[in-house]
Formats: C-alpha cells, structure tokens, sequence
C-alpha cells in the first residue's frame, strides 16, 4: 500500500547477459533503489518483440517492489525496430525454444545473483511468451511461481512442431515445478477455450498448483492498453490477480 510521505525510486536501463551458449544479448532491468530484499520477475516479450509495452510492464513490477528482468529473445537475430525484428522472427518460425530457455535461466540467474534478492524469482508472459512461461516452469528449476497469460501454442497439434518447436508445451505438464497462474480472455482463438479446458484438465490430473481466471469478455492481448484489444476491466483485475499471486509465492 502507498502513502503519500514514502520514499520511491527506480532504476531502469538496457544491460548486457550471458545468454544461451554464453551468447552475449540485451536486457532490459528495472529495480526499486534501496537495499531490499526484492523478490524478482522475469519477464518474457511476446512475438510482436521487446517493445515498449514490455518495457511499461518491467517498470510496472519494479514500481511494485520486484527486480523485474526481461531479455530480447530475438537480439541475436536482428536490430531495429521491434515490429521489423519480429516480423524476420515470425517468417522464420520463431526463436527456438532451447535457447528460449537458456536465456531465461540466465536472467534468473543474474537478479537471484544480486544482493538485494531475497532468493525468490518468478517468470511471467503473455502470448507466446506465456507459452515460453509455461515451458520454464517446467523445464527449468529455478522458478518459485509461474504466470501464464493467454499462452498461445501450449498445445499444439502434431502438425505445428517444427526443429525450433519440436514438443507441444503440454507434453511436459508432469514435470511443472512451481505454482502457476493462468489468466485468459474467452474471446480467444489462440488460445481457444477448449484449449483452456484441456490445459486446465491436464494440470488438475497432475496434481499440479494453479489458479485459472478466465474473462468472457476479453478476447487476446487485453492487456495491451496501446491496441484496440485492450479490454479495461479485465486488465485491472488480472493485474490484481497477478499482484496477489506475486506477493504470495515470492515473499
């Protein structure tokens, strides 16, 4: 909660990792000023890039008490502006996801590194990068909680497996090992709702922790306030969903 006499500050600036295969990649961290301990956010970009929504989003969680870490999946790729990088990406299938996950292992890595963690990372994304999210969850073992928001392609069908997208995400449901939020839009058509409905199933069989919130009248993205998409009320109560979440696993 906020008063009006606290001290607030931010720092918030592009810096360099060791990515996937030591692979040197841009990253966008935002961090509150003060000696913490933080818990930390790793933040993965959807498929239209590492825009500046994604940049609104890293601030958002650092604002709210959390280093808030997210890599360009796609700087080894190409450089401009994010809606050219993406489209390359796009036409090229996307960015693998091995090393997807490497670079997401490495910005986990470097804020639980810092000094002002308090030993707690959770990674969260939309769109594809709910996708990504799920993925880490379940392939990587450093994540405490996992936000899922509309993640498109979790279940694939035999047909859409490529060399950089070989296994559906949900083929790896057993192997969650954190706490995941999902929050979807019911206008969706990727995901759809049957979709939603399998995804869900399938973690509840497993036994798995997670919590679905789904919105009957948002549709995909509604989050993003710079788009048509953007559906108000839904947006404020899954930011409030996520906060909750956040505060609940990572402290």
């Amino acid at each position: 909660m906020y008063t009006t006499e606290q001290y607030e500050g931010m720092i918030a600036e592009t810096i360099t990792l060791k990515g996937h295969n030591g692979d040197e990649i841009h990253t966008y961290f935002a961090r509150p000023q003060g000696p913490g301990p933080f818990p930390a956010v790793v933040v993965i970009h959807h498929l239209p890039g590492w825009d500046e929504i994604y940049r609104d989003f890293t601030r958002k969680l650092a604002h709210h008490g959390y280093l808030a870490i997210s890599p360009d999946l796609y700087c080894r790729d190409a450089h401009g502006t994010p809606e050219d990088v993406a489209s390359a990406i796009r036409a090229d299938g996307g960015a693998p996801d091995d090393r997807v996950l490497g670079d997401v292992q490495a910005a986990a890595d470097y804020v639980l590194s810092l000094p002002s963690s308090n030993g707690k990372v959770g990674v969260w994304g939309t769109c594809s990068g709910g996708r990504h999210a799920f993925l880490a969850g379940c392939k990587l073992t450093v994540f405490d909680a996992v936000i899922e928001c509309w993640g498109g392609n979790v279940i694939m069908s035999q047909d859409q497996l490529t060399e950089k997208q070989p296994v559906s995400p949900n083929e790896y449901t057993n192997d969650l090992n954190a706490p995941i939020l999902g929050l979807f839009g019911d206008l969706d058509q990727s995901p759809t709702k049957e979709q939603v409905d399998q995804h869900e199933s399938e973690l509840k069989a497993a036994g798995k922790d997670y919590e679905f919130h789904r919105y009957p009248e948002a549709g995909h993205g509604f989050f993003y306030y710079h788009a048509p998409i953007y559906h108000q009320a839904s947006a404020v109560d899954g930011w409030e969903k996520m906060f909750d979440f956040l505060a609940r696993k990572l402290n």
